[in-house]
């Protein structure tokens, strides 16, 4: 397996900070299929972004170091992070989550449109459990699992400071429940099933459940601006974090 990717440092005393973890995750080239996709897309590109330069890599988390407030996603989208470089990023479902997040406080502002945009996030950190853009936005299992160590390592270097994480929809939800019993937290057996505003107690951390932000899902009315905005809002009041009204 290569070097940069997760199964190179699984067993090892992994990165010391955030920073050079999300370095390491920007080289993984662990899964094939994953790889040939991304930068597949790279090349060819959309139309309406010809002009752009693509990410074409793994996707890192964003935001600060010492979060208290963990969201965690899907994976990135062909023409969202993978185009952008950060997650959420460039796409209809980025908008929905940044101006949320910018209408109870926690982000400076309501869009999300490159990586040097500007935008700040005030004691929440973004990430997902593939760090890739799949085909058809559906990643393997395998895939899944090759990936989740480097969740774990994001997870312990947040522990200090994380008291609360918000998991947009089902696949996050199993994929991170493994990884927060891997990283330390205690986690119930049988393990909790997944719904929209389920919420669990572990040791020092509250886990929170909330549709994705999916055009499915917002374009639909499943998850309506509200909603998001009401688990947001009790997510970060529970770990401390001041919010709007």
């Amino acid at each position: 397996m290569d070097s940069s990717s997760p199964g190179g440092w699984a067993d090892r005393p992994g990165p010391r900070s955030l920073p050079a973890l999300d370095r390491q995750i920007s080289r993984c080239r662990a899964c094939p299929r994953l790889v040939a996709w991304r930068e597949e897309v790279a090349r060819t590109k959309r139309a309406a972004f010809a002009d752009h330069t693509y990410w074409g890599r793994p996707v890192p988390g964003f935001g600060p170091a010492d979060a208290r407030l963990l969201v965690v996603g899907l994976a990135p989208a062909a023409h969202g992070g993978n185009r952008t470089g950060r997650m959420f990023t460039g796409d209809r479902s980025g908008d929905v989550l940044y101006r949320a997040l910018h209408d109870v406080g926690l982000a400076s502002r309501p869009t999300s449109v490159s990586r040097d945009d500007g935008l700040e996030l005030h004691g929440v950190r973004v990430t997902s459990p593939v760090h890739c853009a799949p085909p058809a936005n559906r990643p393997a299992p395998a895939e899944r699992d090759t990936c989740r160590p480097w969740l774990v390592r994001e997870l312990r270097l947040l522990r200090p400071t994380l008291r609360a994480v918000v998991v947009l929809g089902g696949f996050g939800w199993q994929a991170s429940l493994p990884a927060l019993a891997e990283a330390g937290w205690r986690v119930p057996s049988p393990r909790p099933g997944f719904r929209h505003g389920a919420r669990v107690t572990l040791d020092g951390l509250e886990l929170f459940g909330c549709f994705h932000v999916s055009q499915r899902n917002t374009f639909t009315g499943r998850l309506t601006p509200q909603m998001l905005r009401e688990v947001l809002r009790t997510a970060a009041g529970t770990a401390g974090l001041p919010v709007g009204p």
